[in-house]
């Protein structure tokens, strides 16, 4: 696929020069472990933002050994908390939603073009289309292997009310 077709041309990223590294990202992002699927963000453009980040994926990724067994492929829903975590972190870092945290509010149009194998750079590319304070954010994503581009499509972000669901868990574990 040729690169002017990306939200970003990648041919000008520099991966040695972070905006932020996993440091960074961790303390706008509450993912740890592995459910952090972002390694770095590598571009802001704060005019639109417009952002790219990336995920390392290697052979000891936890999903490699089941998904699927002689052919490893990274799952779709991980390429989407890829994604979904280079918006929060973009979201948080510049406080566009004045959320405590940011959560999946919905995805549109999502086409999966190609496969992402273990050891490949997922190269995750994010433009903000709409921000409603307090309400929603709706960015516009593509995810990229190589010169590939894997998955592409709309997705919608949310404030997440940390305290409340911080109590309903309180409750449902006293039930337990």
């Amino acid at each position: 696929m040729p690169q002017q077709e990306f939200l970003y041309d990648i041919s000008k990223l520099d991966f040695s020069r972070h905006v932020a590294t996993l440091e960074e990202i961790r303390k706008y992002n509450p993912q740890r472990h592995e459910m952090e699927q972002l390694s770095g963000v590598v571009y802001v453009d704060e005019t639109q933002y417009l952002s790219v980040g990336y995920r390392d994926t290697t052979k000891d990724d936890f999903w490699v050994r089941g998904h699927f067994p002689q052919l490893a492929i990274m799952p779709g829903v991980v390429m989407l908390e890829s994604i979904a975590q280079l918006c929060s972190f973009v979201t948080q870092r510049y406080d566009l939603l004045g959320a405590e945290v940011v959560g999946f509010g919905g995805l549109e149009n999502v086409r999966f073009r190609d496969v992402v194998f273990p050891g490949e750079r997922f190269i995750v590319i994010s433009k903000l289309g709409k921000v409603r304070r307090g309400g929603m954010i709706i960015c516009q994503f593509q995810g990229i292997a190589g010169d590939r581009l894997c998955i592409e499509g709309t997705l919608k972000g949310v404030p997440i009310p940390v305290s409340s669901l911080q109590k309903l868990q309180q409750q449902a574990a006293a039930k337990g």
